[in-house]
């Protein structure tokens, strides 16, 4: 069998056609203000809201604290760095960030997700280096603000679909000239590998489909449909290059295993790291 790697840390994410079409509604996030987020057509919406603080159970967020220690080695960060991280879900990443003298500021879709981000902001006692963000990702409208923008664990890239290119022009521009922008995705080399019955994955898109049991705070297992978009080392370099980025690093990546080590067929994930260069950034629509 495969191994339980799937990280969706949520933001937007749609059904099999993953159509731009979408309605807005507002809602109560709870215990804060009106938050803007879209309806259950998006279909991460319910599997976001079933999982609630659950989510911090699953084994792969166990690593978060390595993780974020590759990111601050790798990329020489130092307390008062300005950070984005896009479907930043509970604010796993973004709270560790803080926890070092970062300022992070952190935007999903869930408005349950983003509650409890905040409210984690408090208990560690970081909530002044904090800021969460209820918003659609194809929206982020941030011009040169952040020396890191991020996306891990199909975060919100990677869930996407065709706005995948939308996301990322949205994050190069969020950054820094000279700023990272640092993708963690799924490796469409794995998902094939290591391909279950009834997993559905479409080589014309490099989407997979399935469906799986997702267990709620109570204990509760309830099945869910997810769709993730599987790259490989190739199409995100051109990707990258396509919206006027300047590639660094491309290499393999797990749960609590990210590295510098070349994408492999044994690993989960794909790692990109890439600079944006001085001047204005490419905008694409697609």
């Amino acid at each position: 069998m495969r191994p339980p790697v799937r990280c969706p840390e949520s933001d937007i994410a749609r059904g099999p056609n993953h159509t731009r079409e979408t309605t807005r509604t507002t809602r109560t996030a709870p215990d804060h203000d009106d938050m803007t987020e879209t309806t259950d057509s998006h279909w991460f919406q319910p599997v976001a809201r079933f999982l609630g603080p659950a989510y911090l159970r699953n084994a792969f967020t166990k690593g978060t604290t390595r993780e974020v220690d590759f990111l601050v080695e790798q990329l020489g960060l130092r307390p008062g760095s300005a950070i984005l991280d896009v479907g930043c879900g509970p604010g796993r990443h973004a709270l560790e960030l803080a926890r070092r003298g970062m300022v992070v500021t952190g935007v999903d879709l869930s408005a349950e997700f983003i509650a409890l981000a905040r409210a984690s902001a408090l208990d560690a006692g970081v909530a002044e280096r904090c800021r969460f963000e209820c918003l659609d990702a194809r929206d982020l409208d941030r011009d040169a603000e952040f020396d890191l923008v991020l996306s891990c664990c199909q975060g919100a890239f990677g869930l996407l679909g065709d706005d995948d290119p939308l996301v990322l022009t949205r994050m190069a521009r969020a950054c820094t000239p000279g700023g990272t922008v640092v993708l963690d995705t799924f490796s469409a080399y794995f998902a094939v590998r290591f391909r279950e019955e009834h997993d559905d994955f479409d080589p014309m898109t490099g989407v997979n489909h399935e469906v799986a049991n997702v267990r709620g705070p109570d204990g509760d297992e309830r099945a869910f449909e997810l769709w993730t978009t599987c790259y490989t080392p190739r199409e995100l370099r051109l990707l990258a290059e396509r919206v006027g980025l300047v590639v660094e690093s491309i290499s393999a990546s797990a749960p609590g295993g990210w590295g510098t080590d070349p994408v492999d067929l044994e690993r989960p994930g794909v790692m990109l790291i890439a600079r944006r260069p001085d001047g204005p950034v490419a905008i694409t629509s697609k």
